[in-house]
């Protein structure tokens, strides 16, 4: 089957080869075709090795499609039903599953150090145990979440990563109240998800920090009500805040610098929502003072902080009434083959999510 493939972690172009084969289907596993697979940024993030991952690899992890073959003991699946690939499954049975904190399972990343595809040349690895940038993935029956038929392929593949992480951050970590201020930094599907989730809390003003002109403009389309460069935050916490500072500030770059700007634009009592996954060698800097005289909620935010599969039929909901813009958020589609126009896009901060149709 045709498959990206990364052959070292630090190239920025992925090579669509024809000689992949998806291992390890048996008993509790299914067989998935890919129909449609989101670029996230983490995909980037783990090709140039900020996150963790073994190489060579497939990335993608943001995945719909349909059962091909399911393994011995599979019995809450069937060939022919359409799924959304969780990247990170609930075991139901560790303490964090049994505390309800299902987002901070670490069964899912059990597998992570298993190839999930192989060539003539060798293993291949599929990125967060999965590798979506490709035809057909093989995973544990628990990664493979039946969707109802009417939802579409495109839109239940944001659903598996970038939508859930940015409501849930709004919905489920942070729990914006109505009628508060809110700062989102960085604006890419996870950002905008996050706005929709500020939105739908009723938040009063949702100011959208972005150095990309496009995302600040798609970020008022979306329910910001401000749009601003990173030079302008200032200007604009002075305007909606009186200088005081927002109540929720979410950093969704994955980056100190960006951290260290979200700390120091929520009010003192008010709370940062962590969003975006960094390299472990970054480290934030905050003084022992200021962390006691401010009084600031650090949040980071999981996987959109909650129950996965919970969130997952909430978003549904919420798209079947209208509530948000999930088709909106797909601003490229692409074939397999143009990958790497893909990527280009992503890193030039172009797309806000790009479909890539397999």
């Amino acid at each position: 089957m045709r498959a990206a493939v990364l052959h070292e972690i630090g190239q920025d172009k992925l090579e669509v080869l024809d000689d992949v084969e998806a291992v390890g289907f048996g008993p509790g596993k299914v067989r998935v075709r890919v129909r449609a697979t989101g670029l996230c940024h983490s995909d980037l993030s783990a090709m140039a090795g900020v996150l963790p991952q073994p190489g060579p690899f497939v990335p993608g992890h943001e995945g719909a499609g349909e059962i091909v073959e399911v393994g011995e003991g599979v019995r809450t699946l069937k060939p022919g039903d359409r799924v959304v690939v969780c990247w990170l499954p609930a075991c139901g049975a560790c303490p964090a599953c049994k505390r309800g904190q299902t987002e901070l399972c670490l069964a899912g990343f059990m597998n992570a150090g298993t190839p999930n595809f192989k060539r003539p040349a060798g293993d291949v690895f599929g990125f967060a145990g999965t590798g979506t940038f490709a035809e057909e993935v093989v995973v544990d029956a628990g990664c493979a979440v039946p969707i109802p038929d009417d939802v579409p392929f495109d839109i239940a593949a944001l659903i598996g990563c970038g939508v859930t992480t940015g409501l849930g951050a709004a919905l489920n970590t942070a729990e914006v109240e109505a009628g508060s201020s809110v700062a989102v930094i960085g604006c890419g599907g996870v950002g905008i998800s996050a706005i929709q989730g500020a939105r739908l809390k009723g938040a009063a003003e949702i100011v959208a920090v972005d150095p990309v002109a496009s995302r600040r403009e798609s970020a008022l389309k979306f329910g910001a009500t401000k749009a601003v460069s990173p030079d302008g935050l200032a200007d604009a916490k002075q305007q909606v805040t009186a200088g005081e500072g927002f109540d929720y500030v979410f950093e969704v770059v994955g980056k100190s610098a960006t951290a260290r700007t979200a700390y120091e634009n929520t009010r003192r009592g008010g709370t940062l929502v962590v969003v975006g996954a960094g390299a472990m060698d970054d480290f934030l800097q905050l003084n022992m003072f200021e962390l006691f005289f401010d009084e600031k909620r650090i949040l980071p935010s999981m996987y959109g902080g909650g129950d996965v599969l919970r969130s997952y039929e909430r978003t549904i909901a919420l798209w079947r009434a209208g509530r948000i813009d999930l088709a909106g958020l797909i601003t490229h589609r692409v074939p397999l083959a143009d990958i790497n126009e893909a990527l280009d896009q992503m890193r030039t901060g172009t797309a806000l999510r790009t479909c890539i149709e397999i």
